[in-house]
């Protein structure tokens, strides 16, 4: 079955680059507007037409208005004559973040105005009514204002396609802006173009496309592996095992998906709902499984204990709140992004989902301590060691994510703006990376053996040695551990034939 979805993923994966061409140069990431609403901002109406980061170009890389129609009201309208030549004035500004004070200005130090006012008129070179725009000090022509009139008393007036070309790496803001009073109530539709040199992606996102598909690539290689041990030792399969391939092959399947996700997005320039979201649900998914496994493990369950027990409804009550958490966070954060900075979920939906997880690690941690002293007071030599890994490993991943949600949240503190874009994608990475590596850990801790079975549920009597230690993580045979018995035995003065070897099975089922 296994082998079946890797062949599966792999097809979807080349069909994908055959249909769609990869490296056929295409458009930019489309923004669509459909009546859309202009803010008051000061003393500015306003609406924002995206962010996005765009690697120069000089023909390469542009914004490009298409069909751009704005909606005034029919009182406005009706306050002019239909002989009138300009009834109102709406700009589109394009700007590069690093200009971001270019725009806008305070006369005598007082509040910041977008428009300029009759007391900027006298103190600026600013033409009172339009949009305050100082020369950038690389570039005289930016920022870009391009200017559209309303004719007449015409409730509406359009755009002229056109499109601002891009010479300068950087994150590039669109606003459009009314600063004329009579025109509340304003909206917009239509569309733009960015288009950066190979495809639809936005700047950040375009890096993760090619992040994906090593993370395949690692989940393939991982894959295989597991599986080949898997049907070695199909027999001797523990059900924690099971599990453990469940999150290996959802982890694949996450990563395939985000891998074609993107690949579509760079191709067709707009993000279909469903298909994101589709992809959001896989990964919510597969992070509940894999918290829950790692609970299930620092509980003993496969291995100390056959099952949870009382516990297991409330390990499922959570596991079904840390879905919905974490499936919120995430739709909010991906469904429908298309720009640069706005990938920032609101604080309602990140706090459910970090106090959950922070209460995943408390219980985890005393769970672990409970499983550790349970194998200790039984000398369980060869499992104590086991878990006492895992409990370092563990530990070394949640110190490490702490320290990256210091530094995720430095990051963001000092680049409001967004102009780190470029590296802005390693943000979302790391948990991808440290998700595998955790798995990966996992996988060496509890892989598929032949004494696995053996020694699921009993606890040693005595210490073993470290041979026997060896035997059972690494995956000796049976005879190899029945060996390493009978010479203890021997050693110790004590009988030496198989039938004690079946004793202390029987012995161990009983326990």
């Amino acid at each position: 079955m296994d082998l079946i979805l890797l062949l599966s993923y792999l097809s979807i994966i080349l069909s994908l680059l055959h249909t769609n061409g990869v490296g056929v140069g295409v458009e930019g990431s489309i923004h669509t507007y459909h009546f859309e609403p202009f803010n008051e901002v000061g003393n500015a109406f306003l609406l924002s037409g995206g962010s996005e980061g765009i690697v120069a170009s000089d023909w390469n890389s542009y914004i490009k208005f298409d069909n751009i129609t704005f909606w005034r009201t029919k009182e406005a309208a009706d306050l002019h004559s239909s002989m009138g030549h300009s009834t109102g004035l709406i700009q589109a500004i394009v700007f590069e973040a690093a200009d971001r004070d270019d725009i806008g200005g305070s006369a005598y130090g007082g509040t910041r105005s977008i428009c300029c006012t009759p007391d900027l008129a006298k103190t600026t070179s600013c033409k009172q009514g339009e949009v305050i725009r100082r020369p950038s000090a690389l570039d005289l022509n930016w920022p870009i204002v391009l200017n559209t009139h309303f004719s007449g008393n015409f409730i509406s007036a359009k755009m002229l396609n056109q499109k601002v070309n891009i010479s300068k790496t950087g994150m590039y803001n669109l606003f459009f802006i009314s600063c004329d009073p009579k025109l509340r109530g304003l909206t917009m539709s239509g569309k733009t173009v960015w288009k950066n040199p190979n495809g639809y992606l936005p700047g950040r996102m375009a890096p993760l496309m090619t992040f994906y598909i090593f993370m395949s690539l690692a989940y393939v290689a991982l894959m295989v592996v597991w599986f080949f041990q898997y049907m070695r030792f199909w027999r001797e399969i523990l059900p924690i095992q099971n599990w453990i391939t469940l999150v290996i092959a959802l982890g694949l399947l996450e990563m395939t998906l985000w891998y074609c996700e993107y690949l579509n997005f760079n191709h067709v320039g707009v993000r279909p709902v469903g298909i994101t979201t589709w992809v959001v649900t896989v990964g919510a998914v597969r992070k509940t499984v894999s918290r829950l496994l790692i609970l299930s493990i620092s509980m003993g369950y496969g291995v100390v204990r056959p099952t949870l027990g009382g516990l297991t409804s409330k390990v499922l009550l959570l596991g079904v709140t840390y879905f919905f958490a974490t499936e919120s966070l995430d739709f909010a954060e991906n469904v429908g992004t298309i720009n640069d900075i706005s990938g920032k979920a609101r604080l309602l939906l990140v706090l459910p989902a970090a106090f959950l997880n922070s209460f995943l690690v408390l219980w985890i941690f005393t769970s672990l301590s409970r499983t550790l002293e349970i194998l200790q007071a039984k000398r369980s030599s060869v499992k104590l060691e086991i878990y006492r890994k895992f409990t370092n490993a563990l530990a070394v991943f949640v110190i490490a994510s702490v320290a990256w949600i210091g530094y995720e949240v430095y990051f963001k503190a000092t680049d409001p703006f967004s102009e780190r874009w470029q590296s802005a994608w390693i943000i979302t990475a790391f948990w991808d990376i440290i998700a595998f590596l955790l798995l990966f850990v996992v996988c060496y801790l509890w892989a598929p053996s032949q004494s696995a079975q053996r020694y699921a549920y009993a606890g040693e009597a005595v210490d073993e040695d470290d041979e026997e230690a060896q035997s059972l993580a690494k995956g000796n045979s049976d005879g190899d551990i029945a060996m390493t018995k009978v010479d203890k035995e021997r050693s110790n003065g004590g009988p030496a034939h198989p039938s004690s070897l079946d004793d202390e099975g029987e012995e161990d089922k009983r326990e």
